[in-house]
């Protein structure tokens, strides 16, 4: 189990699923949360937020006492193919659609000031944002694109083969409903 540094206490994390469940490949997030809340089950000290699409100074309160922060969003870069993720902390917060938002506070403006105010909320180095490159996070639809949809079991064994070493969980091998080959770790 996970213990904070130097403390006999397990650290308190949040794992947060970001986007907007009917714009298409930005659902990604929400998905991801889904599949990993199924698969880890209880987990104590891990809650999990399924579906956040809160930014800005708003989420704060959805942070505030939580020790670690586990994000899982979209990303479009272009330069990858869809369903290739990238793992980063806060300390190399990169912006995405859902953790910058042109009519509010980004993330780490609203962390800082957060902090400033003497809100507790984990610190940039135990902020761990999955982001996963999409093709489209603009069209209303409740489906992602083909290749997010066929490539979604990879991706969501490798993003959780990763959380679950986080949080010091072992875990067996998943086979995909969608096809014969199991994920390894």
């Amino acid at each position: 189990m996970n213990f904070g540094e130097g403390a006999d206490e397990p650290v308190k994390t949040l794992l947060v699923g970001m986007g907007n469940p009917i714009l298409c490949d930005d659902a990604v997030g929400i998905r991801l949360a889904q599949h990993i809340q199924s698969r880890l089950g209880l987990v104590p000290d891990l809650t999990v937020s399924e579906e956040c699409s809160i930014g800005g100074l708003n989420i704060l309160d959805l942070l505030a006492g939580y020790e670690r922060l586990i994000v899982l969003d979209s990303i479009k870069t272009a330069i990858a193919l869809p369903g290739h993720w990238y793992r980063f902390t806060a300390e190399s917060l990169q912006k995405t659609m859902n953790l910058n938002n042109i009519h509010d506070t980004n993330f780490a403006t609203a962390l800082a000031l957060g902090r400033r105010l003497g809100m507790r909320l984990p610190e940039d180095r135990d902020i761990h944002i999955f982001a996963v490159e999409v093709l489209d996070n603009l069209t209303f639809a409740e489906q992602m694109t083909g290749p997010l949809e066929q490539a979604f079991y990879t991706y969501a064994e490798e993003i959780l083969m990763e959380i679950a070493e986080m949080l010091e969980l072992r875990l067996e091998l998943y086979q995909s409903p969608c096809s014969d080959q199991h994920i390894s770790p």
